[in-house]
């Protein structure tokens, strides 16, 4: 008798235990980790369960991925010598990171998903829109000579990567410290105007120069000084640059007027500011 109340004893503190150890079994459904609870001005959930503010959240970080989408199209059209849809594609990329950056502060989107870097994922497109690809575009239009043509190619991708690099590219005032590796800007203006090849590459030496230099260059929307007139320059900019891109790089002397003053305007009000003591 003794031997069987143990056996009894013993078999029901088993089943206690597995009872209390049993994990529950699995639903199928997927987790994913954010930063805020459900819910939000948008009401209800959505796919996984998430918020419809986590979606349109993480939304934007789809956005900004589609820029590279655009590039790989930029960069097809170029290597077949289609420099004008390739910079069509340029400038879809250019408006797709004008608009993420206010859209992701508008939806809180470092808030809903503080484990995914919008800034690194913005600045792997920029440098491949902003730098390699308008690099390779100089390099297959033929304004520069076979040597010349590397040697520029070098400048703009090794000095554009070392910038990037640096975490102090900002300043106080939104602006950024050197040159903003804006060579989509620059090679566009020199097809566009088709100056001689060792002018063409003085312009790079000078601007991959400022890259370093301790010169201040405005951010068109974030500098608040003069905002509202460099907004307009900036517009005018872009209106010649579509008349550009709709006469095939062959615009009239106008337009490349409308270009060249913009882009001077752009290039130094940011100097023009710091030396009058305005932004630093």
């Amino acid at each position: 008798m003794a031997a069987q109340w143990l056996l009894a004893t013993i078999g029901r503190s088993c089943q206690n235990r597995k009872t209390a150890t049993r994990q529950p079994e699995p639903t199928g459904q997927i987790t994913i980790d954010v930063g805020k609870q459900s819910g939000g001005h948008f009401g209800g959930t959505g796919l996984f369960g998430l918020s419809r503010d986590a979606l349109w959240a993480f939304g934007v970080h789809i956005l900004t991925a589609s820029g590279a989408f655009l590039a790989f199209l930029s960069l097809v059209a170029a290597a077949e010598s289609r420099f004008t849809a390739a910079f069509l594609w340029l400038g879809a990329a250019l408006l797709v990171d004008g608009v993420d950056g206010p859209l992701a502060r508008k939806l809180e989107v470092k808030v809903w998903w503080p484990h995914w870097s919008g800034d690194m994922l913005d600045s792997v497109i920029d440098y491949v829109t902003y730098v390699m690809i308008p690099a390779f575009i100089l390099y297959q239009s033929g304004l520069l000579g076979k040597y010349t043509s590397f040697l520029a190619a070098a400048l703009i991708v090794i000095t554009s990567a070392i910038y990037y690099a640096d975490t102090r590219m900002k300043t106080e005032h939104y602006g950024f410290k050197g040159f903003p590796v804006c060579w989509n800007m620059v090679v566009f203006t020199l097809m566009i105007s088709s100056p001689s090849e060792w002018f063409s590459l003085a312009v790079v030496v000078v601007t991959a120069a400022l890259t370093f230099a301790p010169v201040i260059f405005v951010h068109p929307v974030r500098v608040k000084i003069l905002r509202p007139l460099t907004l307009t320059v900036s517009a005018l900019w872009a209106a010649g640059a579509l008349i550009a891109l709709f006469y095939d790089l062959h615009a009239p002397m106008w337009a490349d007027v409308m270009i060249l003053a913009s882009g001077a305007y752009l290039f130094l009000i940011g100097a023009v500011l710091q030396a009058m003591g305005k932004l630093q």
